[in-house]
């Protein structure tokens, strides 16, 4: 008896080390955030306007982003804060969603649109041929996890 309770502790105790530094490890690798004076540099026209809220039905105290974007048609840019994590990506989709149920049945029609790798402030470029006229929502997107981050209707 003794012994299994010694396993066990140890087991538990590091699953939780490795739970915990799968959530660290993404923050300590992190580059710095760009500051609002380098977004507002380096952005360009900014075409449409939005806010990522903790208000959506599948954001949670992990899993959320706050803050004003910027939808232009060579950058999308955040001021504000997203809930660290690891491989986030942002998309652009044809209709706003906010559940990861909702994302997966229209990842299809999505475009994919670049890395975010700060998780306050950031500035992605879009990609040349792309229009974001042609949708109208900004998502945040954990492929490692396939985990709803936030979304932003801009249009």
């Amino acid at each position: 008896m003794k012994r299994f309770l010694l396993i066990s502790t140890h087991a538990v105790t590091l699953l939780i080390g490795f739970a915990l530094g799968i959530y660290a490890l993404p923050i300590l690798t992190a580059p710095s955030a760009p500051s609002s004076a380098d977004i507002a540099s380096l952005m360009g026209p900014t075409l449409w306007k939005a806010q990522f809220h903790r208000g959506l039905k599948d954001s949670d105290a992990l899993h959320w982003g706050e803050g004003n974007l910027s939808v232009g048609p060579r950058s999308i840019t955040l001021v504000g804060k997203l809930a660290p994590g690891p491989d986030y990506k942002l998309y652009l989709s044809p209709e706003f969603v906010e559940t990861e149920e909702q994302f997966k049945a229209l990842k299809g029609r999505m475009l994919r649109v670049g890395d975010v790798k700060t998780f306050e402030n950031f500035l992605v470029l879009v990609p040349e041929g792309v229009d974001p006229a042609r949708y109208n929502t900004v998502i945040i997107w954990c492929e490692s996890f396939s985990q709803f981050i936030t979304a932003a209707k801009y249009q």
